[in-house]
């Protein structure tokens, strides 16, 4: 399974591909963030962030897509920045018939570092281990947008491929996987149409 992980936010938007391997191992496929200028207007940020989602979409072709799930912070404006963010996302997923998971930043850290309350460093630290890499990406979003796809393939295992068939069945119509949609439905694990 191939899950692109975005770690959202108008400034910068953190975004990671990585492809699931036999044993439970994880492999970098790409890794990167696309930016926009704070000086710029608002909508020309979003056209820039929803332009450079759907070029990775296009190039990575994952089965999944991630999200981190945008919770309150003190700073409205940058809750705001984030959650638009986030939204195109959603937005550039549902256009390509792609399922979405979103993960919380305490689920996404105890996945990686075995603790939800563990340090940027901590996360940093485990997916350079993890995906044996030589050092940590930069900037940290890169690396949360890793630590989100390493995440979604560990907590998501066989439930997250099930919903990746079922959904593709469902939206393409495909009537040998309704019924396992339909069942993921009703117990709410997979959005209907």
């Amino acid at each position: 399974m191939r899950v692109l992980a975005v770690d959202p936010g108008l400034t910068r938007c953190g975004l990671g591909v990585v492809d699931s391997r036999p044993g439970g191992r994880a492999e970098l496929v790409a890794v990167g963030v696309l930016r926009t200028p704070a000086a710029d207007p608002v909508e020309a940020r979003l056209l820039g962030i929803d332009t450079g989602l759907g070029e990775w979409l296009d190039e990575h072709a994952p089965d999944v897509v991630a999200v981190e799930r945008v919770f309150a912070q003190a700073n409205v404006r940058s809750v705001m920045g984030t959650a638009q963010a986030a939204g195109l996302v959603l937005v550039a997923a549902a256009r390509r018939g792609l399922p979405v998971a979103m993960h919380t930043p305490s689920e996404v850290k105890a996945a990686v570092t075995g603790s939800g309350r563990a340090e940027k460093a901590q996360v940093a630290a485990m997916i350079t281990r993890i995906l044996g890499l030589a050092e940590a990406p930069r900037p940290a979003d890169a690396t949360d947008a890793l630590a989100l796809a390493v995440c979604h393939l560990w907590r998501g295992g066989g439930l997250a491929r099930q919903q990746v068939s079922a959904h593709r069945a469902l939206v393409t119509g495909r009537r040998n996987g309704y019924a396992e949609a339909e069942r993921l439905a009703r117990l709410g694990r997979l959005p209907t149409r």
